[in-house]
């Protein structure tokens, strides 16, 4: 009875995985048609698109909503930080893992087609992302911080529009299927909650930043090196990027999956050091840390300077030295917010204070 019981399990395991491929070139397949409609159909709302991607775009967690944030409510902004690396490393395994196609090099690569007759995709400056395409970091990253964000203050409808904008760019521009998007925002909606009930997080030590960092990091390297004793390629994604992408200048070293985890860590790194620091504890839990002024000016001249870091151009001619200057950039930011520029604000309202007693 056991005996045939193991045997059945076996053979359903077998089954599943001949039956995996098909089921995958179909949701492929279906995609692709999904992609062209939107091409063809609903080209005129392109700029719209992009621009709601855009918004939503996980690079501007750092760089517009963590400093708004984090000045109006310390609560929210730190949340959105461990929500955006955590999700974003999440999505890294999984993409491992996945070994997703994304649709601009699948309808190259696909054996599918009679007379090697691909369907015809449209490329945009965006598409060309090298790392694998399931499940979606865009999708997954900005429905991390989306969801803090509305079940902080915001209006619900405006986070599903966002969320429907971007699952929309992310498939017209054919850098993405659309169940790697769905996937993504899924996963991402999973994370923040996850968070929702780790209140530690605001308490958490300078050792709790770098012991949680150090985790991440070596958990990766140790999973990629791993699979690559195995002969398994996780970087297998970025020469078939570079074989199909319709224009070379789209590709960027910072599309590649290590980028991301490097940018993420960094971050991460700055705020550990930044919210246990004597600047941040004298400035922003200080006397005039309740003033709405002192707020307002720590989030003006937080959002005006992160705007002039855009203007730092990483030299990417070597991939080593790449990493290292995306990591100390990165790590750079959440020191400028939460301790840099509150401690000089600070400090210039110290004079007025003792004057106007």
């Amino acid at each position: 009875m056991y005996k045939n019981s193991g045997a059945q399990t076996t053979s359903a395991s077998i089954a599943f995985c001949l039956e995996l491929p098909v089921k995958m070139d179909f949701l492929h397949r279906n995609g692709v048609l999904i992609i062209q409609h939107l091409q063809k159909d609903y080209r005129a709302y392109y700029n719209f698109l992009s621009f709601m991607s855009n918004v939503g775009d996980p690079r501007n967690i750092f760089s517009i909503y963590f400093p708004l944030w984090f000045q109006l409510n310390q609560t929210v902004g730190t949340k959105m930080i461990w929500v955006a690396v955590i999700g974003d490393w999440f999505n890294l395994i999984f993409k491992w893992i996945l070994f997703g196609h994304r649709p601009y090099w699948w309808v190259q690569e696909t054996q599918i087609h009679p007379n090697h007759s691909s369907p015809c995709l449209e490329q945009f400056p965006a598409t060309c992302e090298t790392g694998p395409g399931s499940p979606s970091g865009h999708a997954m990253g900005s429905s991390c911080v989306w969801y803090v964000m509305v079940t902080a203050a915001l209006s619900n409808t405006v986070s599903r529009v966002d969320k429907l904008s971007i699952i929309l760019h992310r498939v017209f521009i054919a850098t993405h299927f659309p169940h790697q998007v769905i996937l993504g925002v899924i996963g991402g909606v999973l994370v923040a909650e996850a968070f929702e009930h780790t209140p530690g997080i605001q308490t958490a030590s300078l050792s709790t930043y770098l012991k949680t960092n150090l985790f991440l990091f070596l958990f990766a390297l140790g999973f990629y090196l791993l699979l690559g004793l195995l002969d398994i390629d996780l970087l297998w994604s970025v020469p078939i990027a570079k074989k199909w992408c319709a224009n070379p200048d789209w590709i960027h070293i910072d599309t590649t999956p290590f980028a991301g985890l490097v940018r993420n860590l960094g971050v991460f790194f700055g705020l550990g050091f930044a919210v246990n620091s004597e600047m941040f504890l004298s400035s922003c839990r200080g006397e005039n840390s309740c003033k709405l002024s002192f707020r307002l000016l720590c989030a003006v001249a937080s959002l005006t300077t992160l705007q002039l870091y855009h203007l730092i151009k990483i030299p990417t001619h070597a991939e080593c030295l790449f990493y290292v200057l995306s990591f100390c950039k990165s790590a750079s930011i959440p020191l400028t917010v939460v301790a840099l520029i509150p401690y000089c604000i600070h400090m210039l309202m110290k004079p007025s204070d003792k004057k106007s007693n």
